[in-house]
């Protein structure tokens, strides 16, 4: 009996220059700094610019007068703004209004977050179903969105001061003092305002979140045995997440950004700093006081507040997401 044995000839390697290649010839190391279509970098570039010019270049100078004893001069004036380290700093956490300001943005930020998220939901909810008048109610929301504040602030003021419609219908039950002008109630009135003005941008992120929700999913808990409620929780608020945790950090950041309902509702932060926000107090510190390199601070430190606060949402929001 002969067996024949047959030779085993080694493989030529196809990538002789040791280069590993996508299907096609592409490199991988290429395709993370470019992308699959590089074509997209030069497209995105005007807006990288953008953002550059906008936000990355002030925030950068901002940190630099911060660690600065700087203040404003004439035009083409050259003078000295020796480096102060972390006085500036100090300053600011040692400042009684600066720490209260950050205090309420607190206050702000618990009201004002959750009563949106709930509050655009339900009624994203409620005007995605086929009910009458639905396009009337989405335009009348979102009108609110898109007045001028200035506008939308005389109407709250006359509801809301000491003679106003509120306090007219409360009658013995209406606050002594009045709501804006109460150190308990400012903020809170104010958190309710920005979160009526601002309803019909959520609820419009809720609806376009709500149609990549599978109606056979309604189906399946109807078969079931879940009502409208469960239903609601079970299916559409999961259904929804990506869309909360959008709506989360949003909220956060315009209201860590709070400047023009207290400096219009309440005269400038009042009373006695109770509306007071840092954006505000920055304002007026950097501004109206000619003291830029402490208004630097305040506002370093409250970015550096969002981020981390973002983080701690994004972590606990968009967990499951995940």
């Amino acid at each position: 009996m002969t067996v024949t044995t047959r030779a085993t000839v080694p493989r030529a390697d196809p990538h002789p220059t040791g280069r590993h290649l996508r299907p096609g010839g592409r490199n991988k190391t290429l395709d993370r700094l470019v992308g699959r279509q590089p074509i997209g970098i030069a497209l995105a570039a005007p807006y990288v610019v953008f953002l550059a010019a906008v936000f990355a270049y002030p925030l950068g100078f901002a940190v630099y007068i911060s660690f600065h004893d700087y203040f404003f001069a004439a035009p083409g004036a050259i003078v000295e703004r020796p480096f102060a380290g972390f006085d500036n700093y100090a300053t600011v956490l040692s400042d009684p209004a600066v720490r209260r300001a950050f205090g309420n943005v607190l206050i702000f930020l618990v009201i004002n977050v959750p009563l949106t998220v709930v509050l655009s939901l339900l009624l994203a909810n409620a005007l995605n179903a086929a009910i009458r008048w639905r396009t009337f109610f989405r335009v009348s929301y979102y009108v609110p969105y898109v007045t001028a504040s200035v506008a939308v602030v005389g109407v709250w003021l006359f509801l809301f001061n000491s003679n106003g419609l509120v306090n007219s219908v409360l009658g013995p039950l209406a606050p002594d003092p009045s709501w804006l002008v109460n150190s308990s109630l400012a903020m809170p009135t104010v958190a309710v305002y920005v979160t009526w003005k601002q309803l019909g941008f959520f609820i419009l992120l809720y609806l376009a979140a709500l149609q990549n929700v599978s109606k056979d999913l309604y189906e399946a808990a109807s078969m079931d045995g879940a009502g409208r409620w469960k239903s609601f929780l079970n299916v559409t608020v999961p259904g929804v997440r990506p869309a909360t945790t959008l709506v989360v950090l949003v909220a956060t950041v315009t209201g860590a950004n709070l400047f023009t309902e207290p400096y219009l509702l309440t005269g400038g932060g009042g009373p006695d700093g109770a509306s007071a926000s840092p954006v505000l107090i920055m304002y007026q510190r950097g501004i109206e006081q000619g003291n830029p390199d402490i208004g630097s601070a305040i506002g370093v430190l409250l970015v550096v507040g969002v981020l981390l606060l973002a983080l701690i949402e994004r972590r606990f929001v968009g967990r499951e997401e995940d």
